[in-house]
């Protein structure tokens, strides 16, 4: 590896675009291959970056180039726990979109071998990373809201099921995965990561075995929507040590407002997400600050990648490792095993 350069590889030309673009727009970070199955969206894709790329239709091959240090796993929930292991075995840095995965056994099998490789490994999370969710960070490390305890965290869409990857729809997709992993995520990183205890929630598919609900109202062919296995609404609470509680909501479809919400509640202060605002009372008096923080729409994704570059060149501790990635999936299944069996979930 360059003493100076990350050579990425990007699987998955869907959410790998917008981590591509970034890593590709950091001084230290260099794109030079592209996999995915279908070869015009690497050309499509390629025509945007700054240097020749290599193009591969097998990731495995992928991961035989000597001259990739690191690589961005975007393909289907499905598949980021066999390509992100297969990569870390190859030597190569991962940075993988979210969710982690759907199988608790093979995700832990991920960590352990990747914490175990000495090799950087981390969750790419554009909320966390975004611009509000630093300022409302920053805040908390310096004890702004004093002692946080709760939280409340929801996406929801009117109609808003994804249906062009049927990865989305199929077992191991669905809307808690896809959506709800961002609010939930955030929402924990602002608690400070407390140890989740048990989760109890409710989860089902309203729109989708329909036909209905599916993205900007358009109906996809009868083909696509009868092969429908997953949530498409899934919604709890989390308790967890030192008595933390969360409510979290996650909605693909719904007859409700679009919203993309996170609110935490603090004995000094508190917060929301959108817009974002702070509440605090002062000499008996309630002010509230609403916070302005310029807008750059690839804010997010620069961050992400600044932050995975900097942990592989210097060594910078990783702020959102793949173990992250699996203490909120463990607490995504237990919302969704407590949705199938109407009984709480203990977590271990």
């Amino acid at each position: 590896m360059s003493t100076n350069i990350v050579r990425a590889g990007i699987i998955g030309m869907g959410i790998g675009r917008e981590n591509g673009r970034a890593i590709a727009a950091n001084p230290r970070g260099h794109v030079v291959a592209l996999c995915d199955i279908v070869e015009s969206k690497m050309h499509d894709f390629a025509k945007e970056l700054p240097r020749p790329v290599k193009m591969y239709a097998d990731y495995r091959k992928m991961l035989r180039d000597r001259e990739i240090d690191a690589v961005f796993v975007g393909t289907p929930n499905q598949l980021h726990i066999p390509m992100a292991l297969d990569a870390i075995r190859a030597g190569k840095h991962v940075l993988c979109t979210k969710p982690l995965g759907h199988d608790l056994k093979l995700a832990k099998t991920l960590v352990e071998t990747a914490e175990s490789s000495g090799l950087v490994n981390m969750m790419s999370l554009s909320c966390r990373f975004g611009p509000e969710c630093k300022h409302l960070h920053a805040l908390a490390k310096k004890r702004f809201f004093g002692q946080l305890y709760y939280a409340k965290a929801r996406s929801i869409r009117r109609s808003g099921i994804p249906a062009w990857n049927l990865g989305f729809v199929e077992k191991g997709g669905g809307a808690f995965r896809d959506m709800g992993v961002h609010c939930l995520d955030a929402a924990w990183a602002l608690l400070g990561f407390p140890k989740p205890l048990s989760v109890l929630g409710v989860a089902g598919a309203q729109f989708g075995p329909r036909g209905l609900g599916y993205w900007e109202f358009k109906a996809p062919p009868k083909s696509t929507w009868k092969q429908f296995a997953a949530d498409d609404y899934a919604g709890g609470f989390i308790r967890f040590e030192n008595n933390i509680g969360m409510q979290v909501e996650s909605f693909w479809a719904s007859h409700q407002p679009e919203e993309f919400q996170v609110e935490i509640f603090g004995s000094a202060a508190g917060a929301r997400l959108t817009p974002l605002t702070l509440y605090r009372t002062d000499h008996g008096s309630p002010g509230d600050t609403t916070i302005k923080i310029p807008q750059r729409p690839t804010a997010a994704w620069d961050n992400v990648a600044a932050h995975f570059i900097d942990g592989i060149l210097d060594g910078t501790k990783c702020q959102a490792p793949l173990r992250h990635g699996y203490m909120v999936q463990q607490m995504m299944e237990g919302m969704l095993e407590s949705g199938r069996t109407g009984k709480e979930v203990r977590l271990a």
